[in-house]
């Protein structure tokens, strides 16, 4: 029996999610839990697995189209079940109108006679009024607006809170082919850089705006063919002795029986990229490219209608032609260089950075698309080949290698990078921040964590960094001092002190600063932080983390030490009052008071914690407590590892 897909709840404030990109087509077979396609709320992109084994039957959700929670996306069921859905017809369609186009070819030259057409309208009509009409019609519609087998490509909704997008980059052109699901173009809004893939194969039509041009969502970005002018191309080849012998009353009116029979393949040629299969099985009959070209694109052959003697003298370029279009034809189904499956920008961006072909990297994503990690893997790989050879001279060579592509360019600020300057702007507006530091002795930690580290990581599966005892020591102190997980209604004059311990923890991701929120971290021992921290910055990465997990944090924590910094001045987190900034740990002499031998230098591992707190609620003598009751904690290390 068929089971229904829906739409998930995939958080509290989300109601509808955008699909952005369907894995999975009608007919083919799917797994249970295998990714069926990708949907993207205002807060994160996710995967929606299938929840039963069987065949895709029908996609009720297209692509770039929004539905609310629980809207049914597919149906999955045994193969050969037909459930009449919406999606399957819309994707036959195109198959479904070129028999409607080859039917008149065969008993009439539909196809080659809108040329004449243009120079003497009444020939064509009066010949084949009833079959020439429709054929006629087809190609004017699929070259404006796609009708016929075509899509329009909208701009879908991104989120709740965007409204607009910006194009910044087409990456086809009018008059290339495109496959199901292949980058058209990069819009850039206030919270995420994607591409807009295409939601059918044929061809580029037409492109409605242009880059850098900025519109609203459900605007039309440009016009996609469905892909169905190579089956009606087939339908002259096979009846070419007919054509030739319909085609000279056709072109009696004009006057000029083998002129105008000229011109016609000339037409053919430059408008014809996807002619070059037919077009060499028709070598015998010259006009065959003639019948072809209409059928692609009639408006072409508009213009050299003009002057058709003079076209008569190139005419053996019909062969070429078509050789030179089965290049193109066949990179833009999958073997450009940026690889046959959907590469985001960030990933082209990582490689370009690293010198990394994508041609080359075999990807593990899901149907073998590229991710982060495969680029990174590749680009470590290159850098240890010839790193034995490389050693014995240029260190220096090898630093000086590393320049970034962006030294000396200029570029505007992506969406969500104005997006993240207005927050922090808006937080130094809101509230008066202050941040003390303090020092702390985390010796007896590390050797803790040197003695436990390799069973910690066999029994849980993570490793035991520093982070954990940072954030559970932190935790720990705001069960004391409830003012720093606190918040602030300004225009009501109250002042919330929070009942849990929701620890954001700042992650550096490749579309800039997010904060995954581990909630009820009070809860939890330095094990369940581990864990929870290593999976949060994983899936935050990697664009898996849910929307819920990305909201209610009321205390954060940003580990600028592992970059190497002592420490920095963080700024707080709207609506939260604490933010705790954690540096690098590093060894350095430092007096120490023995039990033997008194005051005495020793090597330590010191750290330095700096906390921002929002002053008007926490006073300066509120911090210090704070900071005091962390320190002790970290400096007697007394965690069950």
């Amino acid at each position: 029996m068929p089971t229904s897909v829906s739409l998930p709840a995939l958080g509290e404030s989300v109601t509808e999610g955008t699909v952005t990109r369907w894995l999975k087509q009608v007919g083919d077979t799917v797994a249970v839990d295998e990714p069926l396609l990708e949907v993207s709320t205002d807060k994160v992109d996710t995967e929606i697995p299938s929840p039963v084994a069987g065949t895709l039957l029908e996609i009720k959700a297209a692509e770039d189209e929004t539905v609310e929670v629980g809207a049914e996306l597919a149906v999955i069921g045994d193969a050969g079940e037909s459930t009449g859905g919406d999606a399957a017809p819309a994707q036959e369609a195109p198959a479904a109108e070129a028999p409607a186009e080859e039917a008149p070819a065969e008993e009439a030259p539909a196809e080659p006679e809108p040329a004449p057409a243009e120079e003497a309208p009444a020939a064509p009509v009066q010949e084949a009024p009833a079959e020439q009409a429709p054929a006629a019609e087809a190609p004017a519609q699929q070259s404006s607006s796609g009708s016929s087998g075509g899509t329009s490509v909208t701009l879908p909704a991104l989120g709740e809170s965007v409204t607009e997008g910006t194009v910044t980059r087409w990456l086809k052109q009018v008059g290339d082919d495109v496959a199901v699901d292949e980058p058209l173009l990069e819009v850039s809004t206030d919270k995420v850089d994607t591409e807009i893939p295409s939601p059918v194969a044929g061809k580029l039509l037409e492109i409605k705006v242009a880059e850098d041009e900025t519109v609203e969502v459900g605007a039309e970005l440009a016009v996609v063919g469905s892909g169905d002018a190579a089956p009606a191309q087939e339908a002259p080849k096979q009846e070419p002795p007919a054509e030739a012998k319909q085609e000279a009353p056709a072109q009696e009116a004009p006057a000029a029986e083998a002129p105008a029979a000229a011109p016609a393949p000339q037409a053919a040629p430059a408008a014809q990229a996807p002619a070059a299969a037919p077009a060499p099985q028709q070598a015998p009959p010259a006009q065959a490219p003639a019948a072809q070209a209409p059928a692609v694109q009639a408006p072409a052959a508009q213009a050299p209608a003009a002057a058709p003697a003079p076209q008569a003298a190139p005419a053996p370029q019909a062969a070429p032609a078509p050789q030179q279009a089965a290049a193109p034809a066949a990179s833009s189904n999958g073997s450009s260089s940026e690889g046959p499956n959907y590469v985001t920008p960030l990933v082209r961006k990582l490689a370009a950075e690293n010198n990394v072909d994508l041609g080359s990297v075999q990807g593990t994503g899901v149907g073998g698309r590229i991710r982060k990690q495969d680029v990174i893997a590749a680009a470590e790989a290159a850098k240890a080949a010839p790193a034995p050879a490389a050693a014995p001279a240029a260190a220096a060579p090898a630093a000086k290698a590393a320049i970034s592509p962006l030294r000396g360019t200029t570029e505007k600020m992506s969406r969500i990078r104005k997006a993240i300057a207005s927050h922090m702007v808006n937080s130094l507006k809101v509230s008066a921040q202050l941040t003390t530091v303090v020092e702390v002795d985390v010796t007896e930690i590390a050797k803790l964590r040197n003695a436990k580290k390799d069973e910690f990581f066999a029994r849980e599966g993570v490793k035991l960094s520093f982070l954990p005892f940072f954030a559970l020591a932190a935790v720990d102190a705001l069960k004391q001092y409830p003012k720093l997980n606190a918040s602030i209604n300004e225009e009501a004059g109250e002042v919330t002190y929070h009942a849990a311990e929701h620890l954001g923890i700042a992650v550096d991701a490749e579309k800039g600063l997010m904060v995954p929120v581990v909630h009820n971290a009070g809860d939890l021992n330095i094990a369940g932080l581990a864990k929870k921290i290593a999976d949060l910055a994983d899936r935050t990465r990697n664009n898996k983390v849910l929307p819920d997990e990305m909201a209610g944090g009321t205390f954060t924590i940003t580990n600028t030490g592992s970059r190497g910094a002592l420490f920095d001045t963080p700024i707080l987190n709207q609506p939260q009052v604490g933010m705790l900034g954690t540096g690098a740990v590093v060894k350095r002499p430092v007096v120490i008071t023995h039990s033997e031998l008194g005051e005495t230098i020793a090597i330590r591992q010191m750290v330095y914690l700096a906390l921002t707190y929002d002053h008007r609620l926490v006073d300066g003598a509120d911090a210090a407590r704070y900071l005091t009751a962390v320190k002790a904690r970290l400096e007697e290390a007394q965690f069950d590892v």
